[in-house]
């Protein structure tokens, strides 16, 4: 798995809760990211195993709304998601934590 920016924000946003389901725009929320740029990422850890997908068992017309997607990490992915982001912190000058004069900026990256 190429590890990029959205990648690791994907998957801190899964690793955070691995047992929960989340659904896309529950996840453009978490990772700030648009959904342009959220699904391809879904679709590539889907591909890769990392992460499995189901549709919402509702009515959408008694519920008001379409069915979601659920995500959520598979075993081998919580896994590979650990160590992907655990490697990514290490190959980070200061294991990912940068000086900012004792002070921490607003939206700093939480991987």
């Amino acid at each position: 798995m190429r590890m990029t920016i959205p990648v690791a924000k994907v998957l801190a946003a899964l690793l955070a809760e691995p047992d929960e389901q989340r659904y896309g725009l529950d996840l453009m929320r978490l990772t700030g990211l648009p959904s342009g740029t959220l699904y391809p990422v879904l679709h590539r850890l889907q591909g890769a195993g990392w992460l499995a997908a189901d549709w919402e068992a509702i009515d959408p017309v008694a519920a008001g709304r379409p069915a979601r997607r659920y995500y959520r990490l598979t075993a081998v992915g919580v896994t590979q998601a650990r160590q992907a982001l655990a490697d990514l912190r290490a190959a980070i000058p200061d294991g990912g934590r940068r000086s900012w004069g004792g002070t921490e900026p607003t939206g700093a990256p939480a991987w």
